[in-house]
């Protein structure tokens, strides 16, 4: 009890401490801050973390103490975690080839002497993942560290103290510069050389398929006769990581094949993303097949486009595909470029960033102040959606041909794996998503598309309170203000690896995969498993929306509506000082944005809840309108405040019901319009938390402006608004929670 509480009490120290701001970024001034913060630093009592030790060894680094630096780096490098434990030192290995190069100069060797004095050191004996750790770190700019360093500097020099955690943050930005600055570009020459040694390497292999199109491949494979089982991505972005994708499948003993889509680096023709991807990795995977060192076994594996690309193979059934991993699977129609048939503007800008060049147009998709500014000047104009590019003064045939197909037509059905296509895929799939990525409504499409066409299919779904890059790499301990549970943390490409051996070389099924639905509740820090969607919760919750005497007296209650007040929500849509709607930023948050929202408020709960799966329900409304763009969010309200996003929906009314056609709404009559989030949460709520529900309706630059006409949404404008929208909610509208008590 007495070590806890002297390791509680030097844990607070350690965050108060503070030091003399250094008087320069010369080596001598950082090397004398990094010496206080090294001498400051609590050790007993504490339990050993690779934290700890990541920053030590920084510290060490701008110490100039490079044996103690290798010391530590050593113990990293032998750091023992679980199979799925995310790996929190990326970067050692760069910092213990920059220890071992400054020590071999100290015992007289030339600098280029030492670096590969240094390298041969650190590679040898080792295995090909480790290898692969080192070349993963060899990427990177000394003089982009350099600028990131004087920008913290700015911050900071005219403070005559600095906190502990402002001095080891200028000083790891400190030590990635000089440890890239030192090493490259000759380490990555003589990383090449030692992967010739391991592998055959062939970073532009030229594929023809039966179409006559050529498509253009990075190709990794292990030196060995045996003939092997390859893990292949079909993807879309053409760039430096193709090579590094497939060196990792390699160092993990499967052969690495990275493909491109068509129009892509050396590939002839235009780019059309979506419409051939199909067909084309489907061909790649037949040739896999006929080559010489191939044993007849392809696992598919990436996220987001390249999730999509794995169902669009699939639909194919070419033989030699074994098993597939889509992670945060894009669905062409259903999440992008439109969501609930709202089209989304952040898609315009993707569309030039993978067409415009051979490669990615990496400094164009990065001018936010360009992208930023078109779709605020569209939006304060007024002008039809369909006049972005017009605005912009570049033409957008590609993002036009989307808008001529406002609803989940056979435009883009034919695009992937759709419709009655998932009966006959029989293959194995794991799929991963996160609460917060905004491809969960695409990645449970296509699971509850799957699983009810084929009720024996070998699908396992997993997900847990990850965001777009989390649920496809690796999990980040902070998201949007929440701090996930320790449990929650969890590495998805070491799923990956650990799938592929399941599925091609006869392995051990990877532990989480317990059931069909794996699932991580937030707040009670495990992991859950179901045999389908439905099976997550054993009751269900129905609330009604009863309206109150004033906005903030609307609430969700358990009893009969009787004769309950109704809510009426009115919206300018002409008005332009003011934006609501779609995904919200924060998922812990002080305060919610309810502009433009009836919000509807439960009573405490008396006890904890576990709600697990998909918010649904009907809205009993009568509207003067043909059509609008609903937007609901659902909240736990904390007992002290805090509010934390549960889920969100976002769907066009006329195409609620069928997103196939729309059916438009008839003004002044009452509808019932049945809604149902395609955004699945798992959370334990707290008891003395209520539950909060925002109805609104989309009005913001980032997407479309429905006027409610009746028109395609792309041809109206803000002369077609008339008056303002107007919804009136009925106290039979509902809304249905799955729980566990």
């Amino acid at each position: 009890m007495i070590r806890t509480c002297l390791a509680f009490i030097l844990a607070l120290a350690a965050q108060a401490q503070s030091f003399d701001t250094p008087p320069s970024l010369e080596a001598v001034a950082l090397a004398t801050l990094a010496r206080q913060a090294l001498h400051e630093t609590p050790h007993e009592g504490q339990v050993l973390r690779e934290s700890n030790l990541n920053e030590r060894l920084c510290l060490q680094l701008q110490a100039k103490d490079f044996e103690s630096a290798l010391a530590t780096a050593t113990l990293l490098r032998e750091w023992k975690r679980r199979p799925l434990e995310p790996n929190g030192s990326l970067n050692v290995p760069l910092h213990e080839l920059f220890a071992r190069t400054r020590l071999a100069e100290a015992r007289g060797a030339s600098p280029d002497a030492a670096l590969a004095e240094a390298f041969a050191d650190m590679v040898k004996g080792q295995s090909g993942p480790m290898v692969y750790r080192l070349a993963w770190t060899l990427v990177g700019d000394a003089a982009g560290f350099d600028q990131r360093l004087k920008e913290l500097w700015e911050g900071l020099k005219a403070r005559p103290k600095i906190l502990r955690e402002e001095a080891c943050q200028l000083l790891r930005v400190a030590q990635l510069r000089d440890s890239l600055g030192r090493v490259l570009p000759k380490a990555t020459a003589l990383m090449a050389e030692e992967e010739a040694r391991r592998y055959v390497v062939d970073d532009d292999v030229h594929i023809t398929t039966p179409a006559g199109v050529t498509l253009c491949a990075t190709l990794v494979r292990p030196r060995t006769q045996a003939k092997l089982p390859t893990a292949f991505q079909f993807t879309i972005y053409a760039n430096e990581y193709n090579h590094s994708e497939a060196l990792h499948s390699a160092s993990e003993g499967f052969v690495g094949l990275v493909a491109n889509t068509r129009g892509k680096r050396h590939s002839l023709g235009s780019v059309e993303p979506y419409e051939h991807d199909g067909e084309d990795a489907a061909a790649v995977i037949n040739w896999i097949a006929g080559q010489p060192w191939s044993n007849g076994r392809v696992g598919m594996y990436g996220g987001s486009y390249e999730g999509f690309t794995q169902w669009a193979a699939a639909k194919h059934h070419p033989k030699a595909l074994t098993s597939i991993m889509p992670s945060v699977a894009v669905a062409p129609g259903i999440d992008v470029p439109m969501e609930g048939g709202v089209f989304q503007s952040f898609v315009y800008k993707w569309i030039p960033y993978v067409s415009r060049l051979p490669l990615l147009d990496e400094e164009g998709y990065a001018d936010r102040k360009h992208w930023n500014g078109l779709n605020e000047a569209w939006f304060q104009s007024g002008r039809p959606y369909r006049d972005l590019d017009a605005i912009d003064g570049t033409p957008n045939p590609i993002w036009r041909r989307w808008l001529e197909h406002p609803t989940y037509d056979r435009y883009w059905q034919r695009m992937t794996a759709s419709e009655g296509d998932f009966a006959s895929i029989s293959i194995p799939v794991l799929s991963t998503t996160g609460y917060f990525d905004g491809c969960l409504i695409s990645a449970l499409h296509y699971f509850n598309a799957h699983t009810a066409q084929r009720p024996g299919a070998r699908h396992y779904f997993l997900v847990g309170p990850y965001n777009h890059v989390g649920a496809q790499r690796q999990s980040v301990d902070v998201f949007g203000g929440y701090r996930i549970d320790p449990s929650a943390r969890i590495d998805i490409v070491a799923l990956r690896y650990q799938w592929l051996d399941y599925t091609l070389r006869g392995g051990p099924r990877p532990e989480p995969l317990k059931d069909r639905m794996n699932y991580q509740v937030m707040g009670a820090d495990q992991w859950k498993h179901a045999p389908s969607l439905a099976a997550m919760a054993k009751d269900r919750l129905t609330f009604h929306l009863e309206g109150g005497a004033s906005d903030q007296a609307h609430r969700l209650t358990l009893k009969s509506p009787g004769n309950a007040r109704s809510a009426e929500l009115k919206v300018d849509l002409t008005e332009r000082k003011t934006e609501n709607g779609g995904q919200p930023e924060r998922i812990e948050a002080k305060e919610i944005d309810t502009f433009n929202c009836i919000t509807f408020t439960s009573e405490p709960l008396a006890a904890p809840l576990e709600m697990s799966g998909l918010f649904e329900g009907n809205l009993a409304l009568t509207t003067n309108k043909s059509d609008f763009d609903l937007n609901l969010q659902l909240y736990e309200r904390l007992a002290d405040g805090r509010c934390f996003l549960l889920s969100y929906f976002i769907g066009r009314a006329s195409q609620i019901r069928d997103r196939h056609r729309r059916q438009l709404l008839v003004p002044g009559r009452e509808l019932r319009l049945p809604f149902r989030s395609g955004r699945m949460v798992s959370r334990r709520l707290s008891a003395g938390s209520r539950l909060v529900l925002l109805v609104g309706i989309i009005k913001q630059s980032g997407a479309q402006v429905n006027y409610g006409t009746g028109k395609d949404v792309s041809d109206e404008s803000v002369k077609d608004a008339g008056a303002p929208l107007s919804i009136r909610l009925s106290p039979a509208s509902t809304l249905t929670l799955p729980v566990s008590r």
